[in-house]
């Protein structure tokens, strides 16, 4: 396979390793600007860090090349899953031979058909929705926790892929299948089968994958029930905007969390929705009344670690109110601005990126 066009490569202490993070169109990846990101805290001195609300761990792998002790956190089992195999996992990498395994049927697995029933013309087509149901299965079997996570990470990245808008928020299916011209999307990306994009991210997670001579973690938690014991802390929360709108990424990425729980996934589905969501789960950081509150409790808990804020400055809270907050526990408190970088499905302009460095 070759270079996904949207691969990075990246500065690194390690560049006789050509390490590259794995394309992503993950909804507020900070992939793009990770160079600008790096370039404003490179002077800083910190030995561990926490990448506390960590996403693809794209952040967090970059401090990682960077020589740094990592730990990467979400919330998201999904996204917890995809910082075990590119973050804390150091030697393990899927085989050619395994990725095979994966494709064919075995007596000794549980096939069930549980996304063909419930998700009929909703995301995928029927013949996709049976080769997950039987590639989730499989890899349920693999037994190396780093082997899982690797192969668990290719599956979410294809289904991402063959999406509409890369996201899982409507039942749209009918936008692949529709024959018109069209105005967005890549059709020769959704209409490759399954297995070759499930082997395109297995080769980019194998190439991501490296030691750089420290224990990296990978953490599922609630960032407030973290330990205090970080030189900086990396923070980029879910993003309410000047409209009060969230980005609920449980709710955009609902299908890639319920593979997380594959056989207990109907417990967890909201059938009052055509796209058979999950059961909301109230968060603080979706809620613009209590988003303020958040960020003092979080400034607060990791009051005597360096602070480093991605955030963009049309937000709740306002940039000015930010800066507020992070006065009441850090005597220093800076802002750069990145310009106008706009991610792909947002219709803001003026919307500029910010990074806030309180110490």
């Amino acid at each position: 396979m070759g270079k996904h066009a949207n691969q990075i490569v990246q500065h690194s202490l390690f560049p006789e390793l050509n390490i590259k993070f794995p394309s992503t169109r993950y909804q507020g990846s900070k992939q793009k600007i990770l160079l600008w990101i790096w370039d404003q805290i490179k002077d800083i001195e910190f030995s561990t860090c926490l990448d506390a609300f960590s996403g693809t761990a794209v952040v967090g792998h970059y401090f990682k090349q960077m020589g740094k002790q990592v730990t990467c956190n979400d919330i998201l089992r999904f996204n917890y899953n995809f910082a075990s195999a590119l973050v804390e996992n150091s030697f393990v990498k899927l085989s050619d031979d395994e990725t095979d395994w994966l494709f064919e049927r075995h007596n000794d697995v549980d096939y069930q058909d549980f996304i063909q029933k419930n998700f009929q013309n909703i995301y995928f087509t029927d013949e996709e929705n049976e080769w997950i149901d039987q590639t989730i299965a499989n890899i349920y079997k693999l037994n190396q926790p780093y082997k899982f996570a690797i192969a668990f990470f290719a599956l979410c990245q294809a289904c991402i892929i063959k999406r509409p808008y890369n996201l899982f928020h409507r039942k749209n299916l009918y936008l692949r299948l529709a024959d018109v011209d069209r105005s967005f999307g890549n059709k020769s990306t959704w209409d490759k089968p399954f297995d070759y994009w499930f082997r395109v991210f297995i080769n980019e997670a194998n190439g991501a994958i490296f030691d750089n001579g420290k224990k990296n973690i990978a953490l599922n938690n609630d960032a407030l029930t973290i330990e205090k014991k970080y030189d900086l802390i990396y923070i980029d929360t879910p993003y309410v905007s000047k409209n009060g709108i969230a980005v609920d990424y449980r709710h955009f990425y609902h299908f890639l969390e319920g593979l997380t729980f594959y056989y207990e996934w109907d417990k967890h589905i909201d059938r009052r929705y055509k796209h058979y969501c999950l059961k909301i789960i109230q968060n603080d950081w979706s809620d613009k009344n209590k988003i303020h509150n958040a960020f003092d409790k979080l400034f607060k808990h990791f009051r005597d670690s360096i602070l480093i804020v991605s955030y963009r400055s049309d937000g709740i809270p306002s940039e000015n109110e930010l800066i507020d907050i992070l006065k009441k526990y850090k005597s220093s408190v800076k802002v750069e601005h990145y310009g106008n970088y706009k991610y792909v499905l947002s219709k803001n302009s003026i919307s500029q990126e910010i990074l806030l460095i309180a110490s």
